[in-house]
């Protein structure tokens, strides 16, 4: 079973006991989040979407840590002008683990009742 959920503005594919990093989230180390925006959950074939978001889904993680990625180096230069900068930086993540999925109940309409004629005597 799957769900495509959005985390922090950013659509992920998500599986129970996963780990997965996504842009920081408040919360301490050890705090249990729920996510209520699954846009798609699939369950042994059966797929179902949302429009745009399935009612009643939600998505369970624990926050695992808070870190920071890669640094990632930015460097412009113009060349014959004596232009050059050399700039850095390092994104704020944070690792969470998928806990459950939880599915949508199946909300049934109920029946329509029968209307029963005035009884003449």
């Amino acid at each position: 079973m799957y769900a495509i959920v959005e985390i922090a503005g950013q659509q992920f594919k998500v599986q129970k006991d996963q780990q997965i990093f996504v842009h920081r989230l408040e919360g301490k180390e050890g705090d249990k989040l729920t996510f209520d925006k699954v846009l798609l959950t699939e369950d042994k074939g059966k797929v179902t979407v949302g429009a745009p978001v399935i009612s009643g889904a939600k998505v369970k993680a624990t926050i695992v840590e808070h870190l920071k990625g890669d640094k990632v180096i930015v460097f412009k230069k113009k060349r014959r002008k004596g232009y050059r900068v050399k700039n850095g930086h390092r994104q704020y993540l944070t690792s969470i683990k998928i806990d459950s999925i939880g599915k949508a109940a199946a909300k049934k309409k109920a029946a329509p009742k029968k209307e029963e004629a005035p009884a003449e005597a």
